[in-house]
């Protein structure tokens, strides 16, 4: 997490949908954990893992869409360059 702190608030539209693409990641994630501790086929638990793995990156996209919408055109209105290559940043740790 970033520790500059930016002239605005991170509220964004989509609060509450990420909110509950995360909370069902968590209960995939629990799931499949529960198949490796039950000993279930590791095809099948590979097959959840790959379910979480997407449910995650969706929720990236969201959050990124949210972010680009409200804070990035917030800096661009500003001038803040140091928000962009913050930005520039996360895609590039999102993206690994």
């Amino acid at each position: 997490m970033s520790e500059l702190q930016h002239n605005h608030t991170h509220s964004h539209a989509h609060t509450k949908e990420v909110s509950n693409r995360l909370a069902k990641a968590i209960g995939h994630l629990q799931k499949v954990k529960q198949m490796v501790e039950d000993g279930e086929d590791c095809s099948d638990v590979l097959v959840q893992l790959a379910a979480v793995k997407s449910a995650i990156n969706n929720t990236g996209k969201v959050i990124l869409k949210d972010h680009l919408e409200h804070c990035i055109v917030h800096a661009v209105e500003e001038g803040d360059e140091e928000m962009l290559q913050e930005l520039n940043n996360a895609i590039d740790k999102f993206m690994k």
